[in-house]
């Protein structure tokens, strides 16, 4: 009776190892758009895209590389413990070390690297850290994920670091304080954020035709781009809300110089149906909430406003899907750099739209 016991034995004990073992082995909480390699490395892609992990010790190192294809900087925005502690850039060329020092007594911290900068202006390598590592366990919190362009990516809203009228485009980045994460870390909800600067429904915001990389062009893309050699979104993240603030771009002059169409309201209708048909395919579940815009206005806010009342009317006997709402910003005259809301404008987006977007979660 002993001897036949013992396998029985040998297979709890597996079993228990093997729990035990899956238990340990997170290390590292992905967020966003993020290319998961081997060996514990991560391209953060898109706005915000992070990575945390726990260690204990007073300080570590964590290593960083700018992979983009043509020669610049990026920028990430480090999270310590909870506690914003500032952009840091990124240089092109060989993976660089960044020393944290902790600043909290605590014995188990906390480190969040976020991406600081959008999907085009190219992708910063997670390359690993010297902490001494402690398991992580994600939190299960609601969904939330933000479709848009320049303002949803939080782009020239920071000129902390150099002022606007000096330095690249993406000098005044910071994702970390773009509207969809500030309000998210309002609500406690998670978020990911699919924007990119300059990008339209139909037509982008110097370019259009067959050939532009618009939105529902791109969406189904990780990398947020045309290109087919890049690997497919896996659409895990399924959220409860998904936002799309998209027009701004479509409704714009575009640099004057290059020749521009009149905004057509047939195609930028036509063009967001069909894109909102393609993420009811991935999201089947999730609530839509069209915004419009806050840097759109006058006789172009009418028309903005009527094109999405006409959007939502596609879908208001379709009772396979919750029914799409319409949110609207208030008017804004931004005063960030080029033209953009800076991050102070942002915190009011996110005290408009956070309270709408809190009841919707908590209504599921």
């Amino acid at each position: 009776m002993f001897i036949k016991k013992i396998p029985y034995l040998i297979l709890f004990l597996l079993i228990s190892v093997m729990s035990i073992s899956q238990t340990k082995v997170k290390t590292f909480l992905y967020a966003g758009r993020v290319d998961v390699l081997q060996d514990n490395k991560a391209v953060l892609i898109g706005t915000a895209a992070s990575v945390s992990f726990n260690f204990s010790g007073e300080k570590c190192s964590v290593l960083l590389q700018s992979i983009d294809s043509w020669e610049h900087h990026n920028y990430v925005v480090l999270e310590l413990d909870g506690q914003y502690m500032g952009k840091v850039r990124v240089e092109k060329g060989p993976v660089q070390s960044f020393e944290i020092k902790v600043t909290s007594s605590q014995k188990v911290h906390t480190l969040t690297i976020y991406k600081g900068t959008e999907a085009t202006m190219g992708n910063v390598l997670f390359a690993g850290t010297t902490a001494k590592l402690m398991t992580i366990t994600p939190v299960r919190k609601k969904k939330i994920e933000f479709i848009g362009d320049s303002i949803t990516s939080g782009a020239a809203n920071d000129p902390s670091t150099i002022p606007c009228n000096q330095g690249e485009y993406f000098d005044h980045h910071n994702g970390f304080y773009a509207y969809g994460p500030v309000l998210s870390r309002n609500i406690d909800a998670d978020y990911l954020l699919s924007s990119v600067s300059g990008i339209g429904i139909y037509r982008n915001w110097n370019e259009e035709g067959s050939d532009a990389p618009i939105m529902p062009a791109v969406y189904e893309n990780l990398y947020l781009t045309k290109d087919s050699s890049k690997p497919k979104y896996d659409f895990a993240f399924q959220p409860e809300i998904i936002s799309i603030a998209l027009g701004t771009n479509d409704f714009s002059n575009g640099d004057g110089i290059k020749e521009r169409s009149p905004f057509s309201p047939e195609k930028y209708v036509s063009n967001y149906v069909n894109f909102i048909k393609m993420l009811y395919q991935h999201n089947p579940n999730a609530q839509l909430v069209l915004t419009n815009s806050p840097m759109v206005n006058g006789e172009k806010a009418v028309i903005f406003e009527d094109c999405l009342n006409k959007i939502k009317a596609e879908f208001d006997t379709d009772k396979s899907h919750k029914p799409i709402l319409i949110f609207k910003f208030k008017p804004m005259t931004p005063s960030g750099c080029s033209g953009h809301p800076n991050i102070e404008e942002h915190k009011i987006m996110a005290a408009e739209y956070g309270p709408f977007l809190k009841n919707l979660l908590n209504e599921k």
